[in-house]
């Protein structure tokens, strides 16, 4: 691996949008009884996050300082 290896902005706003969604449904999970609609907002947000990263490459934002 390289020694910059995830260290971009592209990156880290990806793992930042999917952690969002991995606790959004969570939250969601830890309810009684499960609210299914929160759930399914975590799972678009954490859905969100490959696309982001994407679009976030190719501005130029997953490009190494290094």
């Amino acid at each position: 691996m390289a020694a910059g290896h995830g260290n971009t902005p592209a990156a880290w706003t990806a793992v930042s949008v999917a952690m969002l969604g991995f606790v959004v449904g969570s939250v969601a999970l830890l309810q009684v009884p499960t609210q299914m609609t929160l759930l399914w907002v975590g799972i678009v947000i954490a859905l969100v996050a490959f696309p982001l990263f994407l679009v976030l490459a190719k501005l130029g934002l997953h490009a190494s300082e290094h």
